[in-house]
């Protein structure tokens, strides 16, 4: 070559077709029709929903049989919008429109179990049944549910509640009946994997075992191969139960499907929503479709309780942070799986395990560091993980496998492997099913494993099948749960409280892998699975219960009654303290008797979504209403919401103060008197004016102010306090935190994009 001749790909022919080339994909991607939601806030009932959204498509889009190809969803039931296939400038069009609030792209949110129950203090013996449980609907939008499923009978149901409007979607032999009282299901992407149902059906197992968390008949008798064996419920078992099946094979839900599971499950009459799914990381309240959703069910008087995502124990990586919902993080139970491992030299090891299987005698064992696949490329230093494709088959076969990688055995049995003893840090607080005996070792154990194996030509072992352990420190957050600070809003906490989420055993799809592996066959009715999708819908059940007691109750009011009467918690055993659980674990008999309530209604969060820098116009579109206005949309602090938690963050290098003030109403006696009983972290003062409130009514409203003080503070972690009013009878507490936080965090409206599904999704049960 030249001194200075071009290079092959520098030539400038090369160049021009390069760039003709980068050009053209460029203009036919941005011409490439999306899924997108145009979100327009609350109904305008002066003019039909379909009729208005198909004009605008029109009008966009340059005819009418455009507009028909293109639209996929019209909004129209419980609030306005319609989700099209757009291209990127018909976005921009749309996104420019008087009356859209946003446009959003049809991403993929993420999938995020009887012991619980009873750990709760919600036995079936508790002594005051429930006056109007049978006429609660809990609505989850979810993977669909089993119908045949034993959590589901209708014996001795009487027909649904008058107020019912929902449908039963029947293909696939689907059928409701008097406990599942609905079902739908939505696909805006058109695409189905060969294991989905084209019907409310599961083929998942998720949407199954959170229907009946929260609302399952009792089944005496359940159990995961014998493992767990007992009475399985939830927590209102005479309630009525509608599904919407938002969520699919791979744990992908459409955010336009999502959307439209909310429209309906609003219009039908459901009175508590569980939602088990959310983005990967927060996001901005209207860009969110669970925010979005959650608010026209607050609007219509209906709670949506959701998981706080499992992305722990990361700090700022709880979702759902909508104040008008309520966030759950995930905890321990009494009870806990191990699987133990012997070796031939008489040592024992109790690991991590929901091991089903039982091997009957002693069986080789052998390093998978030992083994490598060299002729498929592997060494000594991959085989050792185990992963598919690094194994030699011709010396693991028939034996146990020892691997210093936590995994779901598909490389041991690709390797005609027996079983394997993993080793790994990670993931020791709960526990997995395998699709082969398995069990999980912490490192040292393992690598006194490792040393037995190499200590003999001929050494042996076997894992024990599963056992429960009574887990003594419990209830603590598990490590997955995602944590605060709430990255959308510093000052409102979250996630609120704290349910059972770890080793939990609920009914199941009997399609659906019970280990999660493809490649395992078995079939089950109940499965044991982990994660804040399974503390979900203990909250659910818990405020269906609660509203049962008093079907008037706002939103907030119910979620007030579960948050100021949870349990307290020890942040010596989480670090993370209220970022890890809120104001506590839950306790629903508590809950149906918490003396005050913190009330919240539409206009109240108007004013905190101002403060949130919206602007009157986009709020009057999502209220619907003309005279919601903003005194100011500059942004502001959070602290006159009134929210039954208080948080003050507060910028590095600056002193501690805030102001909060709160409002309470009277649910208890009514003639009491309450006294303030404060908790305050050394160096920091907090006062209530007054300190004492009188009621004489039920239904009386009483005003107070928190303020906070302190010195200048900096890189302050958090600190917990807190306010429990106290009328001899009633203890209604709430948590005040205060933290530092740096200027990268303080950015209210960051939206941050999620992807399909949580990367850990390898791991069968964390779902």
């Amino acid at each position: 070559m030249a001194k200075n001749q071009c290079p092959p790909l520098l030539n400038p022919l090369f160049l021009s077709l390069f760039v003709l080339l980068a050009t053209h994909c460029h203009a036919a991607l941005t011409k490439e029709r999306k899924v997108h939601v145009v979100y327009m806030g609350d109904l305008n009932n002066d003019v039909s929903a379909k009729s208005m959204h198909h004009l605008m498509l029109q009008d966009v889009l340059g005819s009418s049989d455009a507009a028909k190809e293109s639209f996929i969803y019209s909004y129209g039931r419980s609030f306005n919008g319609f989700a099209a296939r757009l291209t990127d400038e018909e976005v921009q069009t749309f996104s420019e429109m008087e009356g859209v609030v946003s446009v959003i792209p049809n991403t993929m949110l993420q999938l995020h179990t009887t012991r619980s129950w009873d750990f709760m203090g919600l036995t079936m013996n508790v002594t005051t049944p429930a006056p109007y449980e049978t006429d609660v609907v809990v609505g989850l939008l979810d993977t669909g549910i089993w119908p045949e499923s034993l959590s589901f009978n209708d014996e001795g149901m009487g027909p649904p509640p008058k107020s019912w409007k929902g449908i039963c979607q029947t293909a696939d032999n689907f059928t409701c009946n008097n406990k599942i009282i609905g079902a739908r299901f939505y696909k805006s992407d058109g695409y189905y994997d060969e294991t989905d149902f084209k019907s409310p059906r599961d083929s998942v197992g998720h949407g199954t075992h959170t229907a009946s968390t929260a609302a399952g008949r009792p089944y005496n008798g359940a159990s995961y191969f014998g493992l767990g064996k007992g009475l399985a419920r939830g927590g209102v078992p005479s309630a009525r139960v509608a599904v919407y099946k938002v969520c699919w094979a791979g744990g992908r839900c459409g955010l336009a499907d999502i959307l439209a599971g909310f429209d309906d499950a609003i219009a039908d009459g459901c009175h508590i929503l569980s939602v088990s799914l959310g983005a990967s990381s927060p996001v901005e309240y209207m860009q969110d479709p669970i925010a979005i959703g959650s608010f026209h069910a607050m609007k219509n008087g209906i709670l949506t309780s959701n998981s706080a995502g499992n992305s722990g124990p990361s700090p700022y990586s709880v979702s759902n942070n909508a104040p008008w919902s309520l966030t759950v993080a995930a905890s321990t139970i009494d009870r806990k799986f191990v699987s133990q491992v012997q070796l031939g030299n008489g040592q024992i090891y109790a690991g991590h395990a929901i091991n089903s299987f039982a091997l009957n005698g002693t069986y080789p064992l052998i390093y998978g560091g030992d083994a490598a696949n060299y002729s498929a490329g592997a060494t000594d230093l991959t085989s050792k993980y185990c992963i598919q494709d690094t194994l030699n088959s011709f010396k693991t076969e028939g034996k146990i496998v020892l691997c210093d990688f936590l995994y779901d055995g598909s490389g041991v049995l690709q390797a005609k492997g027996l079983g394997t003893i993993m080793s790994d840090r990670r993931y020791t607080d709960f526990a997995f099913s395998y699709p082969l005996p398995a069990t999980l070792l912490l490192p040292d154990e393992g690598e006194s494993v490792k040393a037995y194996i190499r200590s003999t030509s001929t050494p042996i072992g076997t894992i024990l099948k599963g056992e429960t352990f009574q887990d003594s420190v419990a209830p603590t957050v598990v490590s997955f749960s995602s944590r605060g600070p709430n990255a959308v809003t510093l000052d409102i906490l979250k996630p609120d409280l704290t349910a059972p989420g770890v080793d939990i055993l609920a009914a199941w799809s009997p399609v659906a892998p019970p280990s999660g592996s493809p490649v395992d066959k078995r079939s089950v009715d109940f499965n044991i699975i982990s994660g804040t999708s399974m503390s979900c819908p203990h909250v659910s059940g818990a405020a269906a219960y609660v509203k049962s007691y008093y079907p008037s109750w706002s939103p907030a009011a119910i979620k007030s009654a579960l948050m100021t009467t949870a349990s307290f918690m020890d942040s010596r055993k989480n670090e993370e303290a209220e970022f890890a659980y809120g104001s506590g674990h839950i306790d629903p008999v508590r809950a149906v008797h918490p003396g005050l309530v913190y009330d919240a209604g539409v206009n109240d969060y108007i004013d905190f979504l101002c403060k949130q820098g919206y602007n009157t116009t986009t709020l009057r579109l999502i209220t619907g209403d003309n005279t919601s206005s903003c005194a100011s949309s500059t942004y502001d602090k959070a602290w006159g919401l009134n929210y039954p938690s208080i948080a003050l963050s507060i910028a590095d290098g600056q002193p501690i103060k805030g102001v909060f003030p709160r409002t309470v109403t009277n649910v208890g006696y009514a003639n009491s008197t309450y006294h303030a009983f404060i908790t305050a972290p050394s160096g920091i003062k907090i006062t209530v004016e007054p300190n004492v409130l009188s009621f004489k009514s039920v239904g009386e409203k009483q005003s107070f102010l928190v303020k906070i003080d302190g010195g200048v503070v900096s890189q302050l972690p958090i600190q917990s306090g807190a306010i429990t009013w106290n009328d001899g009878v009633h203890q209604v507490r709430s948590p005040v935190i205060v933290y530092t936080v740096l200027p990268s965090m303080m950015m209210p409206n960051t939206v941050m994009k999620p992807f399909s599904f949580d990367e850990s999704s390898f791991i069968n049960g964390l779902l």
